[in-house]
């Protein structure tokens, strides 16, 4: 087969694989599916996660991200580990939390949780409470602060925004 066929070939079986949904090449007698009015809300089904929408990682949102770190910090600073974390943390917990336009957290989330460690996802989530409101984030209103917390045995922590880095081994 040539380059100039196998183009084409690719080419017909692109056309043929978006064609495929079109009712017009479904068999006769064939009904097409109808689709739900525009105001019935559609559930998706339970074993399907929800989407979050995250805001993007602009620079005004990174330097929000270091004001919510260290916001933390500063009111659990007898839980912040110091130096250099161990190579192998305890935990490591991925978090997502809602700001309001004034910085009240109005929800916390995970996007990653440690299965054998739950009860350091929990903390975490009373932690963050407690340090409500966070700094005002001004003209970012609204959003989504995201960090990840490493986690010590020893339960103090690091913010991923402002760690140390890690000791090697």
């Amino acid at each position: 087969m040539t380059r100039v066929q196998a183009f084409a070939l690719a080419g017909v079986l692109a056309t043929m694989l978006a064609l495929s949904g079109c009712t017009a090449l479904k068999p006769a007698g064939t009904a097409p599916t109808p689709s739900p009015p525009s105001d019935e809300k559609v559930a998706a089904p339970a074993d399907v996660p929800t989407v979050r929408l995250i805001t993007a990682q602009t620079p005004a949102v990174r330097a929000y991200r270091k004001l919510g770190a260290k916001h933390i910090y500063a009111k659990y600073s007898k839980m912040i580990y110091k130096g250099r974390i161990p190579p192998l943390v305890y935990a490591v917990v991925v978090t997502e939390t809602d700001l309001d336009k004034t910085g009240r957290v109005t929800g916390v989330h995970f996007s990653r949780t440690p299965s054998h460690a739950p009860e350091v996802s929990g903390k975490i989530a009373e932690l963050i409470r407690e340090a409500s409101p966070f700094p005002n984030p001004g003209a970012l209103g609204g959003h989504t602060y995201v960090d990840v917390w490493l986690w010590d045995k020893s339960g103090k922590f690091q913010l991923d925004t402002l760690t140390e880095g890690q000791r090697s081994r």
